[in-house]
């Protein structure tokens, strides 16, 4: 819990998706019913089971999860050796009011209620969102979706309701596009998810607005563990977008969610992410789609604060002509390692896939792209392109690019360019001497790198976006 009073409130209204990180830094005393403690065991497990009142599958599914996550070590041969600061004795892996999510702001708890008005929520879902839902540590505050959707099959839920209530969908896909056993943080998520979206549009319904989901950590030592299930039934087509904050606390914070989509025959699933944790957060995401054949699976994500993210977004095309992108960019600022990339697994011939990473360092912060690009033997007509630009904005800054491109065929085609570049200091002087101030010269030139990939997301966000990076530069520059 912060030691500082929550500011008051603006009377101005607030930007859609505000991305300013010091928005979002702020806390409100816990008021939680249900505490599971600190650290991980069995009984932290029946803990929650007991509170969420879960099918005994569940129980059963967590605990060889735990027993999984017990066994494996940290991945440090594949990710930076950082992780190793995560202390997992030192996390509350629940905490919850023990309400049911609600239908309408009006009936949030006030607290929670200020939290999300104050980050625009309730603004974006009234201006252009077909449904939301806000989840408050633990457990979902908030959850709607507009009746003319409900009504023609569409659900979109939290993940609780979803096993609970929707069965015979959601048991199927469940932690099989990334097996409980895919990484040691996976396995956590397994054994103490809580919250996170279930969606599923019908056969050949096309979204027109998009479903947004905001996750947002208030208390210390807490770690935020959401499990999202999309599936796209054939020839539908939806974009999911999610947001993400949490006030800066002296102790370190774990997220660590699972993300899993399925597009169907002929499906199209749009995923994109801003995420604006705070300093003091380790960001540990696991994220993969499966695309059947004739789908489309875009990732498209923008990854910013947080001490350490670890994200790799990935597709298995499984599909004949299945197609996977994910369009990425990282701002790593001084004290953070966006440690970022894309994993694309060739199954089926003629699939395409797209990978697009930018990243900047600014300061002494350290940005790294890691990718895995996979066509086995016996496919065709397969098609990869990686491009990895980075933007190194001081002498201590630091980029790293670690590809892995496994090509067994010979009727492919693979590309992957990789580049690295520093903001010219006669570009800088050329403006300077023109009346433009230092910051706002750098700020023309890094939208100027990203200008192509900030497109890729909705308005609402591009705008947020370059507003972001002119306060990252007005920081940098002191």
């Amino acid at each position: 819990m912060s030691d500082k009073p929550a500011p008051k409130e603006s009377t101005d209204k607030q930007a859609l998706l505000d991305l300013d990180r010091s928005i979002g830094n702020f806390s409100f005393p816990e008021r939680h019913k249900y505490d599971a403690g600190y650290g991980l065991s069995e009984q932290t497990i029946d803990y929650i089971c007991d509170v969420k009142n879960e099918p005994d599958w569940i129980r059963e599914f967590r605990k060889k999860a735990l027993q999984v996550f017990e066994s494996k070590p940290l991945p440090t041969h594949w990710a930076t050796k950082e992780i190793e600061k995560i202390d997992f004795d030192a996390i509350r892996y629940y905490l919850s009011d023990g309400e049911r999510p609600k239908r309408s702001w009006d009936d949030v708890p006030d607290d929670v209620k200020r939290t999300f008005e104050r980050l625009g929520v309730p603004e974006q879902e009234r201006q252009f969102l077909a449904g939301v839902e806000a989840q408050y540590d633990s457990e979902s505050a908030y959850s709607n979706i507009k009746e003319e959707l409900k009504s023609q099959g569409v659900i979109f839920v939290n993940s609780t309701e979803g096993l609970k209530e929707y069965p015979e969908i959601f048991k199927p896909w469940f932690g099989k596009v990334i097996p409980t056993g895919d990484n040691k943080f996976s396995a956590l998520n397994s054994a103490v998810f809580s919250g996170g979206s279930f969606i599923y549009v019908p056969k050949g319904l096309k979204l027109k607005h998009p479903l947004q989901a905001y996750f947002r950590i208030n208390s210390e030592n807490f770690g935020q563990f959401e499990r999202t299930l999309i599936i796209a039934d054939e020839g539908a087509e939806l974009m999911y977008m999610e947001g993400c904050t949490a006030p800066q606390f002296e102790t370190s914070t774990l997220h660590s969610a699972v993300v899993e989509l399925v597009a169907l025959k002929g499906a199209k699933i749009q995923y994109v992410t801003v995420q604006n944790w705070s300093s003091n957060v380790f960001n540990m995401v696991t994220k993969r789609g499966i695309a059947m054949e004739d789908a489309e699976i875009r990732w498209i994500d923008c990854n910013i604060g947080s001490g350490l993210t670890m994200k790799y977004p990935g597709v298995v095309l499984k599909g004949k002509r299945a197609r996977g992108e994910v369009i990425s960019i990282a701002i790593a600022n001084t004290g953070q390692h966006q440690d970022t990339g894309a994993k694309m697994i060739h199954a089926a011939d003629d699939t395409t896939s797209n990978v697009v990473s930018k990243s900047i360092s600014i300061g002494s912060g350290r940005s790294s792209y890691r990718g895995q690009v996979v066509i086995p033997r016996g496919l065709k007509g397969c098609k990869n392109n990686t491009e990895c630009d980075a933007l190194l904005l001081a002498a201590d800054s630091r980029t790293d690019t670690y590809p892995a491109i496994t090509v067994r065929g010979d009727k492919n085609v693979v590309q992957h360019e990789a580049s690295v570049s520093q903001v010219s200091e006669d570009m800088l002087f050329y403006m300077e001497q023109r009346g433009i101030p230092k910051a706002a010269a750098m700020s023309l030139a890094v939208n100027g790198f990203i200008n192509d990939l900030v497109q890729e997301f909705p308005m609402e966000y591009s705008v947020e976006l370059r507003r972001l990076i002119d306060l990252e530069m007005e920081d940098s520059i002191g």
